[in-house]
């Protein structure tokens, strides 16, 4: 039986990222701010570009120099070739090359256009020419955000961390989890009977995909300014796993 009711809050009172910021005492600022106190299997949404500054993911576009592969894919895409360098070295495979975008296979595994790297709600200063990389590892950073968390309020709690994503032949970005600490990224419902007690022969969950697109909702994707989004009543029952669970087999993926 699913959650009778799950409801999304915005923490709001978040400041503007800078590197070296501790996320964990922004986040129990915002919610002590907006009078939350964390409870058992709360999940919190947090955006990826607010985890990615504070780990100092920038790069500066003038420090970059493009090699002869990234100013080939660069013309052909019509790119800034610096950019195109950088997509290069957070990726493994460079899958589609046409005007506009560059699809990748990311270093983290998953298939992403021009690499995940943004310049959207990136403040350039002093000059530079600042774009944002991806999180190293943004399945350790969900771990030390929830490991923080959990021992603040005395709780046990779930993170993701959220990230647009387009999809093959669908138009529009959604939220993905980009990384996932405390709850199952994937349900698997294999041989669980269906309403009329049918096994269920190939049904698995993108659950924590689910819950990063619904809290994508409330955080928005321009200027709203609201990075964070507190989910209550959300129910599992499986063990936790990593954002890894979801990532699809080289040998399995259909659209490769």
């Amino acid at each position: 039986m699913g959650p009778a009711a799950v409801t999304l809050s915005a923490i709001g009172g978040i400041p503007i990222v800078e590197p070296g910021d501790d996320i964990a005492a922004l986040l129990i600022a915002g919610l002590n701010h907006n009078g939350i106190t964390l409870q058992d299997n709360d999940v919190l949404v947090v955006a990826q570009k607010i985890i990615s500054k504070a780990e100092g993911r920038f790069v500066d576009l003038r420090a970059v120099e493009p090699s002869p592969q990234a100013r080939d894919y660069a013309d052909r895409a019509g790119k800034d070739p610096r950019v195109v360098e950088l997509i290069l070295a957070e990726s493994t495979e460079v899958l589609r090359c046409v005007p506009g975008v560059i699809i990748v296979a990311h270093r983290l595994g998953h298939v992403a256009a021009n690499a995940g790297i943004d310049q959207s709600n990136v403040q350039k200063a002093d000059g530079k020419e600042p774009v944002l990389l991806l999180p190293v590892d943004p399945d350790d950073s969900a771990s030390r955000l929830k490991q923080a968390l959990d021992r603040h309020f005395g709780v046990r709690v779930a993170v993701i961390i959220n990230d647009s994503v387009g999809r093959a032949w669908r138009l529009g970005t959604v939220g993905m989890a980009l990384g996932v600490a405390g709850l199952p990224a994937l349900v698997d419902k294999v041989n669980q009977p269906d309403l009329f007690g049918r096994k269920l022969e190939s049904t698995q969950i993108g659950f924590a995909d689910e819950l990063a697109a619904a809290a994508s909702l409330v955080m928005g994707q321009a200027d709203e300014g609201q990075p964070a989004v507190l989910l209550r009543g959300v129910i599992w029952d499986q063990t936790s796993s990593s954002s890894r669970a979801l990532l699809r087999p080289v040998n399995a993926d259909l659209f490769r």
